[in-house]
């Protein structure tokens, strides 16, 4: 496979990001237009979805989403110290934590190392934004693949469903 790593862009309707995303959860009913409108309120710094593309095929075989969050914490991210060093690129920058979303491969494309290709490139981003860690929630048997990628185990999660 000829594989390219990239940002979502317009053009992915038709590449198949929403099948890839059926194959983690319920997507429902999106059209082009829909997901374009969408498309144009996520795209922010803040806010990255990576896609795994094969250019023989033309069609998207991977995604996740990295949503970066500002904090409040240690003086807005001017702190001094451990804190300060921990920061990238400036002591001066507002601290920020990276929540890795939806990390989805296509099923026949499992097993190549797409996944993890998919966190390397959040994480790559997550430095780059200045971010002093990158977390995520995950399903008990989906642990032993994001150790293979780095994370660690830390905290539980929880959660309250607001549409049921």
């Amino acid at each position: 496979m000829d594989l390219i790593v990239r940002r979502l862009e317009s053009g992915d309707y038709d590449k198949g990001f929403l099948g890839l995303l059926a194959q983690l959860t319920t997507v429902g009913d999106i059209d082009k237009t829909a997901f374009e409108q969408r498309l144009k309120e996520v795209s922010s710094d803040d806010y990255h979805i990576a896609v795994v593309e094969d250019k023989a095929s033309g069609k998207l075989v991977g995604t996740a989403a990295l949503i970066v969050e500002r904090k409040f914490i240690h003086a807005c991210g001017k702190a001094s110290g451990v804190a300060a060093l921990r920061m990238r690129p400036a002591a001066a920058e507002p601290m920020r934590v990276g929540h890795i979303e939806d990390v989805v491969v296509d099923q026949a494309a499992r097993g190549q190392r797409l996944g993890q290709r998919l966190i390397e490139e959040l994480v790559r981003v997550c430095k780059e934004k200045g971010c002093y860690k990158v977390i995520l929630d995950c399903a008990d048997h989906n642990v032993a693949f994001y150790e293979k990628c780095g994370l660690t185990r830390k905290e539980i999660q929880m959660v309250r469903y607001l549409d049921r």
